[in-house]
């Protein structure tokens, strides 16, 4: 179990939303979908955001990247992940590699394996393990 303080947790957080840029991998066409609706939640709120899928060219009218990869300034970005906890952990080690500045996981896109991958490799600063759509708003409110 992490031993991480709620003043790091809330630090992390506005680590996350503090980026001027976004990507959301997990977003498809199917409104229902919790990747869709945060996207959406980005996209309301004005954030420069990019949807990251491997065969869509667009959602929600923004064009895709196949993958954080592709991110056109990848320290600058940080990146929401709503995938399932395997495909996850291939996501957080690449974005270590690239230096992604903040990772925000949705609850189900982590299992015992993604935390323990975070913690062992120093990474517990820079990952939110939380709901945008219920916390958002207020980080960013505290922001101002």
């Amino acid at each position: 179990m992490s031993t991480t303080s709620n003043a790091a947790v809330a630090a992390t957080k506005k680590l996350f939303l503090s980026s001027p840029k976004y990507a959301v991998v997990g977003a498809s066409k199917d409104q229902s979908k919790f990747g869709t609706k945060v996207l959406k939640w980005y996209l309301a709120r004005n954030k420069d955001v990019t949807p990251v899928h491997p065969r869509e060219e667009e959602l929600e009218g923004v064009r895709t990247i196949r993958s954080i990869a592709d991110l056109p300034a990848p320290t600058q970005t940080s990146v929401h992940i709503i995938t399932p906890p395997k495909i996850t952990l291939g996501i957080i080690e690449q974005a270590k590699a690239l230096g992604v500045p903040a990772l925000w996981l949705q609850p189900g896109a982590e299992d015992a394996e993604v935390r323990k991958y975070v913690e062992e490799n120093g990474l517990s600063d820079r990952v939110v393990y939380a709901c945008i759509l219920v916390e958002g708003d207020g980080i960013l409110k505290s922001l101002l």
